[in-house]
């Protein structure tokens, strides 16, 4: 599925992610994505807590159809119906770990990968540049999924049916099957949706276009998967498939409410995010600088206070006997600063060394802005000219309003 605001593909799960505050760490050293367990090709994959409670209702469920086929296995029926819940998610950490490879091909940086409830999230950090990139990159999870399926079926051959073995490859091969199906339905947030917005895009030569039908087409899904599974478990298709555990239809109606949900607030964030990124170009470093003063490093901080209220300033930039900046002065120490202790204050004591990084064009905007300063955290850039002169200084928290107030005009 995909969810972008950054990009995010996978076989399950929704909600946008993105914004100017993710610069202030790094992204290795994110946490609260869950249990770490590992990191495949440099990306750390996570198990979110969600993922017990499903991983706890696959083996409710698949114990029920155990018992009925292996009776002779009493209560260890639980301990391989768990077996086979690990075994489902490890498919679909191959299903998230196409969708990195192919990003990675793509050089399109990957920031984790979650294990969740109902499925699984790659969180691609970038937008692809091509609608055919766009394709192969949601397409190769469905892909994987299917291979798998076919793996699974030509291992049913290997073993004798009605044994443990059998049965946990059989449920393999249909669970990788329905994976693969469900992910390719032609609606955002879904794989088969970003399929359909690159076809979209390639064909109206607009990917706001792609991801406005395909996120519409997203929300009729999640209609139909409200009102049309509790009737397809009730109805005929239900005769003829397997018994599910004897789930009544209170549980076929709420499952069916939780995949309606998650699949139209997976588009309508997408459809957000996409119209947000039209928005992106506003952005501009030029426009958000603030007009700031050279001070020496000495200068006490009420001198160059005063002096930036007669210039009209809101930022001072520390620079040596050349005129040369070699640090800003933070905000917030200068906020934290009594208005009595100022004069005892030299400026240099409340400033940021500038390091390779903090130094932006006034030309940057949007996405490229938002790039460059995620790549080197600070609270204040030096903003110059192409000629090197200085333009001014931008303050993270500026950049954050803008971001804010652009969400807030942006309709989802």
């Amino acid at each position: 599925m995909d969810n972008s605001g950054q990009s995010r593909s996978g076989s399950g799960g929704a909600g946008p992610e993105g914004g100017p505050e993710d610069r202030r760490q790094k992204r290795p050293r994110e946490t609260g994505g869950g249990i770490l367990m590992g990191r495949p090709f440099g990306v750390p994959v996570y198990v979110a807590p969600s993922w017990f409670l499903v991983a706890a209702l696959i083996t409710w469920v698949f114990g029920g159809q155990l018992d009925r086929v292996l009776p002779e296995l009493g209560r260890a029926r639980y301990l391989v119906s768990l077996f086979f819940a690990v075994a489902f998610y490890a498919s679909v950490l191959v299903h998230e770990l196409a969708h990195t490879v192919a990003a990675l091909r793509f050089k399109l940086p990957v920031r984790r990968i979650q294990l969740q409830f109902f499925g699984g999230v790659s969180e691609i950090e970038k937008e692809t540049e091509t609608p055919g990139r766009e394709f192969v990159l949601a397409f190769v999870g469905p892909l994987l999924s299917l291979v798998l399926a076919g793996l699974f079926y030509l291992g049913m051959f290997l073993v004798e049916p009605g044994t443990v073995p059998g049965v946990l490859i059989a449920g393999l091969m249909i669970s990788n099957l329905l994976v693969a199906a469900f992910n390719l339905l032609p609606g955002l947030p879904l794989d088969g949706g970003r399929m359909l917005r690159a076809v979209v895009w390639k064909l109206s030569g607009s990917p706001m276009t792609g991801t406005v039908a395909a996120a519409w087409i997203g929300r009729a899904l999640a209609v139909a998967v409200l009102v049309g599974l509790p009737l397809l478990t009730r109805g005929g298709f239900a005769d003829g498939a397997p018994d599910l555990g004897g789930l009544d239809s209170l549980t076929d109606a709420l499952l069916a409410a939780i995949l309606a949900a998650i699949i139209w607030t997976g588009a309508g964030n997408s459809l957000r995010m996409a119209r947000l990124r039209e928005r992106l170009p506003g952005l501009t470093a030029r426009a958000l600088t603030r007009r700031a003063i050279p001070v020496e490093a000495a200068t006490p901080l009420s001198e160059a206070l005063r002096r930036a209220g007669e210039a009209g300033a809101r930022a001072l930039v520390v620079v040596d006997g050349q005129g040369t900046p070699t640090a800003l002065v933070r905000e917030a120490a200068v906020v934290a600063v009594p208005e009595h202790r100022r004069p005892w204050v030299a400026v240099s004591t409340l400033a940021q060394d500038l390091k390779d990084g903090m130094r932006v064009s006034a030309e940057l905007s949007g996405e490229e802005l938002l790039d460059v300063l995620r790549a080197t955290p600070a609270s204040e850039y030096l903003v110059v000219e192409e000629t090197g002169e200085v333009y001014g200084v931008l303050a993270t928290s500026d950049v954050e309003r803008a971001f804010v107030a652009a969400m807030a005009r942006t309709p989802s």
